[in-house]
């Protein structure tokens, strides 16, 4: 399906918990976030719904973040689900790395293609401050376990932060060669603004908004067709289709602001 401003929109980003095991400092407080309950969250099920729509409508790739979607329990059901869909061409995950010691086997067992590892530096010190809880020695044990897993095409999220860790492109690059993967380099930015993305380095991410071929759906159960918008569009479970239709209608020719939400209830 295309947008009004032509651009067809072909991947929905499912935000499976605002939840994370680390407080990154550019991403989550402090002290975390309050726990929604258990009915202010969808269900996988309701996920499974929409998804299943969502690929009627022309939505080829889904990808499931959070917050870190492997601390919500049963994640590997809903992973089961969606890769049972028919029409669905890649289903894929970005997560923090913590858990994929353990998960990594059972998520390539259950239908995930391809994923998507948040790193930003190799420096054990500087992991720690930017992650306030962290260890990364739990995320190169799960990088490890992905390789043994079989998966392919993985790429590390690296969020370039200035006078922080850009000194450690070339080591990040270097890493991701030996270990097969690709380096992503994100520029940093705030929600509030779409002018603080930081141009003044190379990078991958964000993409223009010209390129932009996605919609977002968050864990509470809306829809949201940009990054920097605040604009969002309720699920309706009597006519989903129309709630998709009306999400991808809305979708603003270029992103401006987003003060209803934070990065963590997105997934990026």
């Amino acid at each position: 399906m295309y947008d009004r401003f032509n651009r067809q929109i072909t991947y929905l980003r499912i935000s499976v918990t605002d939840r994370c095991d680390l407080r990154c400092t550019y991403c989550m407080p402090e002290k975390g976030v309050v726990a929604k309950r258990h009915q202010d969250i969808l269900s996988y099920e309701k996920m499974v719904e929409v998804a299943r729509e969502a690929i009627a409508l022309g939505i080829k790739k889904i990808r499931l973040t959070g917050g870190e979607p492997l601390v919500r329990k049963g994640v590997l059901f809903l992973v089961e689900q969606l890769k049972k869909l028919p029409g669905l061409e890649e289903l894929t995950l970005t997560t923090n790395g913590v858990m994929l010691d353990k998960m990594a086997r059972l998520l390539k067992q259950a239908g995930i293609d391809r994923i998507n590892i948040s790193l930003d530096t190799l420096d054990p010190e500087k992991y720690k401050k930017l992650t306030r809880i962290g260890d990364i020695k739990h995320v190169l044990r799960g990088i490890d376990a992905t390789i043994e897993a079989g998966f392919q095409n993985t790429k590390i999220n690296m969020v370039l932060i200035p006078g922080f860790n850009d000194d450690d492109v070339q080591s990040m690059q270097a890493f991701c060669r030996e270990k097969g993967f690709t380096l992503q380099r994100i520029n940093h930015y705030s929600l509030v603004d779409i002018d603080s993305i930081n141009r003044n380095y190379t990078a991958e991410r964000p993409l223009e908004c010209s390129e932009c071929n996605r919609i977002r759906l968050t864990a509470d159960g809306r829809l949201k067709a940009c990054l920097f918008s605040d604009l969002e569009i309720p699920l309706d479970f009597n006519n989903l289709r129309e709630s998709l239709i009306q999400a991808i209608q809305s979708k603003p020719e270029s992103g401006t602001c987003n003060f209803n939400r934070q990065i963590w209830q997105i997934g990026g």
